[in-house]
């Protein structure tokens, strides 16, 4: 009797002893990781000359409020770059959303030859670097007469098979049942992918909205060699028009448009973190 009533008292000591244990290492890591992000906004508003201090200044000595915002903004035409990314990026975003859903729910829900075939064919992109196909994709984007274009920074970026993969996955959790009740209530097919299938892939399309958002959003290979022209310049290429003017980097500046480029993507994942964490527990049950 005394060693069950020994044992039940340990569970709860393991299981909260366990819970603390990890909360610490996420704490832990939680400030592992923010420390760049802190560091780049407390940059943002030094004097030129503490971002090299020894020891390093956490806070600023000299705090220099806005004006290295106003000044890097005076230097490069940040507006326009910043229009160019939310352009860029909100196309890419909903192009892919849209072409990986029907991807995605065709692969899953439509049995065809050569079903599989497709998928891992579209799978096997992923493995391949952008490096590899840079030339040949360029040479099309020119002949098409796409570069310095936005349809040159757009539809490249708009295909990618980790959507399809992830709709895929996605959509193998929801029944077959589901879509012939839809059949035998007179639904088309059209009709059930739009009231049935993507009501319930909303957290799945939010996570893939969110990973392409970010990665889109700072994207800098293919943007800086598809794309010359400053007035057609995403914020990630503008930024490396700092050296130019001032002949060295201003640090303090670079960090200003950083912090302001980050807020974005910061701000989406805050307000739809839910759905990301859901999509992402979910595309993962099946396959």
């Amino acid at each position: 009797m005394q060693a069950t009533t020994t044992f039940s008292l340990m569970r709860p000591v393991k299981y909260y002893a366990g819970k603390t244990l990890l909360h610490i290492v996420l704490i832990v890591g939680a400030l592992f990781t923010s420390v760049p992000v802190y560091y780049m906004i407390s940059t943002s508003f030094k004097a030129e000359r503490e971002v090299f201090a020894i020891p390093i200044h956490w806070f600023p000595a000299d705090f220099q409020w806005l004006d290295n915002y106003r000044k890097a903004f005076e230097i490069i035409p940040f507006g326009r770059f910043f229009l160019n990314s939310v352009i860029v990026t909100v196309s890419v975003v909903l192009i892919t959303i849209v072409s990986s859903a029907i991807a995605g729910y065709g692969l899953a829900k439509y049995k065809f030859p050569g079903n599989n075939l497709c998928f891992m064919i579209i799978l096997s992109t992923m493995m391949v670097p952008i490096q590899v196909i840079l030339i040949p994709l360029y040479s099309l984007v020119d002949k098409l007469g796409w570069t310095n274009t936005y349809a040159g920074l757009i539809i490249p970026a708009s295909m990618n098979a980790f959507g399809v993969y992830l709709m895929r996955q996605f959509c193998l959790t929801i029944p077959d049942e589901l879509l012939d009740s839809g059949r035998i209530d007179g639904a088309s097919e059209l009709g059930i992918f739009l009231r049935l299938i993507l009501p319930l892939t909303k957290p799945a399309l939010a996570t893939l909205g969110i990973i392409i958002f970010k990665w889109s959003w700072n994207s800098l290979y293919w943007p800086m060699i598809v794309a010359t022209r400053t007035e057609i310049m995403t914020l990630t290429v503008g930024m490396t028009l700092f050296d130019q003017p001032l002949r060295e980097p201003y640090w303090t500046y670079i960090m200003a448009v950083s912090t302001v480029a980050t807020l974005p993507t910061i701000a989406l994942f805050v307000s739809m973190q839910k759905y990301f964490i859901q999509g992402v527990v979910v595309s993962g049950l099946k396959g």
